[in-house]
């Protein structure tokens, strides 16, 4: 579906916003006359000042069109001054006397207020045409400097949607580019786990191969949105643990703590598999007992944080040095700054009672909003 244009890009809006103005112009004139001649000898009425007032301002508001016309297409751009300049120059020279013949054939046939005697053509147009000069002519540049001000502030929005729409595109095509590094690399990792078991679990291994395959057919849809509900990024994570408690069997524990309301939380579309095999890689397989890992959820202040824990080696203990980052959690830190520039967190700490801990934060929000 075609979005909208704003209000003010809407044709009968403007149309009825340029009336609405010299209506409003024309009003105030009348007033004014009215309550300035009140207290001479021969004031000037409430039906002509309105008559009158209207006739000049409407006129001028429909001459001003041509203004209008004449500043679209001579607009005040570097290098072209003098020849915007003296374009308008002679458009004022024009406008003026076509502004007098308007007016004066518009007035003639009124009563003068003064003499009463019945106001010609000819009369009107002696008596405009050097009053009137300079007053067109500075109305005459009002009007189109507002227009070549609003023309400025429509290229700087315009500019600024542009600006917009190029940087949505280079962070999607960043988002692709990172999500397209990681596949290959997942992919390795999983292929060496069917290697391992395809002589020795030939059974184990038809499973890896099938579950291997919902994955890729997930992990390279490009219709799925940057963000997904916690829910659906748990499910796509189940498969990765199936392949990898088939590989390990009962060295491999997996705890699932999410607090309730959460399911619907968005986060960052495959954010959590390359944080679970980060601590499966570097963590349990070193370990010759049985490993834990621990997947948390919860809510707090409005944002929510995601915890991938492991009961591994962690961090040395004689070293302030962060710890080496592969693909997997340079990858990620790279998407959730694109995502959500400075309001999000990626850290890693020793786990209480030994091993490393993963905490992602990210601000909590739901399809529907934040809530």
């Amino acid at each position: 579906m075609t979005p909208k244009p704003p209000l003010t890009q809407n044709r009968w809006f403007r149309v009825g916003l340029y009336i609405t103005v010299w209506t409003a112009i024309a009003l105030a004139e009348a007033v004014s006359t009215h309550v300035a001649q009140m207290h001479f000898d021969k004031p000037v009425g409430w039906d002509l000042a309105f008559r009158r007032s209207f006739k000049e301002f409407y006129a001028f508001g429909v001459l001003a069109i041509g203004i209008l016309w004449l500043g679209r297409r001579v607009r005040l751009e570097p290098g072209r001054v003098g020849r915007w300049l003296a374009t308008h120059f002679v458009g004022a020279l024009i406008f003026w006397p076509s502004y007098v013949c308007t007016v004066a054939w518009l007035e003639a046939g009124e009563i003068s207020v003064q003499t009463g005697q019945v106001l010609t053509f000819e009369y009107l147009f002696r008596k405009f045409f050097a009053s009137y000069f300079v007053w067109n002519t500075v109305m005459y540049w009002t009007v189109l400097m507002i227009q070549t001000g609003w023309h400025s502030y429509e290229r700087y929005r315009q500019q600024q949607v542009q600006e917009a729409e190029l940087q949505q595109q280079l962070v999607e095509a960043r988002l692709d580019a990172l999500r397209m590094q990681l596949n290959p690399h997942f992919l390795f990792n999983t292929l060496h786990t069917v290697s391992a078991l395809i002589h020795e679990n030939p059974d184990a291994a038809e499973r890896v191969v099938a579950r291997l395959s919902d994955l890729l057919r997930l992990s390279l849809d490009k219709s799925k949105e940057r963000e997904v509900p916690l829910q659906q990024e748990l499910s796509f994570l189940d498969l990765y643990l199936e392949i990898e408690q088939t590989r390990f069997a009962d060295r491999l524990h997996v705890e699932r703590k999410i607090e309730a309301g959460l399911q619907d939380a968005l986060v960052p579309y495959l954010i959590l598999q390359p944080i679970v095999e980060n601590a499966i890689r570097h963590g349990i397989e070193q370990r010759e007992e049985k490993g834990r890992l621990a997947i948390t959820a919860q809510r707090r202040d409005g944002v929510l944080e995601l915890t991938v824990s492991d009961n591994g080696d962690g961090l040395p203990e004689d070293t302030n040095a962060p710890p080496h980052e592969g693909i997997g959690l340079s990858n990620t830190r790279s998407r959730l700054r694109h995502l959500y520039g400075d309001n999000q967190k990626l850290e890693l700490n020793r786990a209480t009672g030994g091993g490393l801990e993963a905490r992602i934060t990210i601000p909590y929000r739901t399809r529907t909003g934040t809530a």
